[in-house]
């Protein structure tokens, strides 16, 4: 069986040394050798510390209306978020340090806590909006969603490693991936959570065809996928309202319509170089969740087109370079892990900006560095140090 045979190999791995040497005495392997440590990519911390300032600057000018109208403290936000980016950083910085061995051999373990929080969340999760997506810990909520998805990367990573050219043959490059993105599609679909399903849906395929799979497994994932999401269109009323809402907002009479339209206005009166740091309108309580999902339309109204164009600016710098250190990385599971999360950070920034300005129906993605919310900011600087710790091991030659 694949998923026994990937198991096997995941433990043979873990028992070598930190020489590479096996127990057997067998050869050195190239792969698991653990390198020389160098520094770490100082390109991709610089434009990660950039955006995490941008955004916490932003939950200031985003949050401070409905903080004081909700909370009597008009910088209760932004001092949360400041403080949760400060340990975010100190985590980030940790996890630099970490070798790459340790995020395989945690890569198994962290699906199983993944599955086990979303197998529970829908019974003792916060309900919020008609779903159950958060446990609440008593001093901050977490989605259990943020967790999982994390953890498909690392274990598709470990599994595309273990089965290398088998990844050609269905029993090993399909089967296995395809039943891991069943059971967090399933769990997540009682919450229900389509956005984090269509998140792990799409970084699967990607890990999948970065892996090697072949081409008309696509294809046919494809065909199911417009099946599931006809689905989930017909079976859940609130995800056709949202459809509705995206095709014609002023005819949807509940939140959906307006957030809409109030986001379009927001963006809409920028202009080119916008109202000024601060002299948004939409948030004083006109713009729903004007500091978590749609703080990117206070940004534009702000900082105006060409605000936004420099920040959009700076994601694709720091996805490119994730992508430059994947293509550099050291070893292939170094290599698909940084394309993962690379991936997510590009779907996740993506989908939110589609959002905010009505390209796609509403989704609930946050905007990553930007959106309130101190365990997704913890999660997503962790991430990032994850990408760092690996960037430490490129070989000098291919460092630039």
């Amino acid at each position: 069986m694949a998923v026994r045979e990937y198991e096997t190999s995941r433990r043979v791995a873990s028992r070598r040394d930190d020489r590479g040497v096996a127990e057997d005495g067998g050869e050195r392997s190239a792969e698991l050798t653990a390198p020389k440590r160098g520094r770490l990519d100082l390109p991709f911390l610089v434009l990660t510390l950039i955006m995490l300032t941008i955004g916490v600057v932003m939950i200031l000018s985003a949050s401070f209306a409905r903080a004081y109208y909700t909370q009597g403290d008009p910088m209760r936000y932004f001092i949360r978020q400041t403080g949760f980016a400060g340990l975010g950083v100190a985590l980030m910085l940790v996890t630099s340090r970490l070798r790459t061995s340790l995020f395989r051999r945690a890569a198994f373990p962290a699906l199983v806590l993944s599955i086990i929080l979303l197998a529970i969340v829908p019974f003792v999760g916060t309900k919020v909006n008609g779903a159950r997506r958060w446990i609440d810990l008593g001093i901050t909520t977490f989605q259990p969603s943020e967790i999982a998805k994390l953890a498909e990367i690392l274990v598709f990573s470990s599994m595309i490693c273990s089965f290398k050219k088998r990844m050609r043959e269905v029993k090993y490059g399909a089967l296995p991936f395809m039943l891991v993105v069943a059971i967090l599609v399933a769990l997540l679909y009682m919450e229900p959570h389509i956005s984090a399903s269509v998140i792990v849906i799409a970084l699967a395929a990607i890990m999948m065809f970065a892996g090697g799979a072949r081409l008309w497994w696509f294809a046919a994932g494809g065909c199911l996928l417009a099946g599931g999401a006809y689905l989930t269109l017909t079976k859940f009323a609130y995800a056709s309202e949202r459809l509705t809402a995206w095709r014609n907002p002023e005819s949807v009479s509940s939140d959906q319509g307006y957030q809409i339209i109030q986001s379009l206005y927001a963006i809409g009166s920028g202009g080119l170089f916008g109202l000024g740091l601060g002299q948004g309108r939409q948030k004083y309580l006109y713009l729903p969740m004007e500091h978590n999902d749609y703080i990117f339309s206070v940004f534009c109204e702000e900082l105006g087109f060409i605000g936004a164009m420099l920040v959009l600016a700076l994601f694709a710098m720091l996805i490119i370079r994730g992508y430059w250190l994947a293509l550099h990385a050291r070893d292939r599971f170094g290599s698909l892990v940084v394309t993962g999360i690379t991936s997510l950070l590009a779907l996740q920034v993506f989908l939110n900006i589609a959002v905010v300005t009505n390209m796609i129906p509403s989704t609930g993605i946050s905007l990553p560095f930007f959106s309130y919310g101190g365990t997704a900011l913890l999660l997503q600087l962790f991430e990032m140090g994850i990408v760092l710790a690996i960037s430490r091991e490129i070989p000098v030659s291919g460092a630039g």
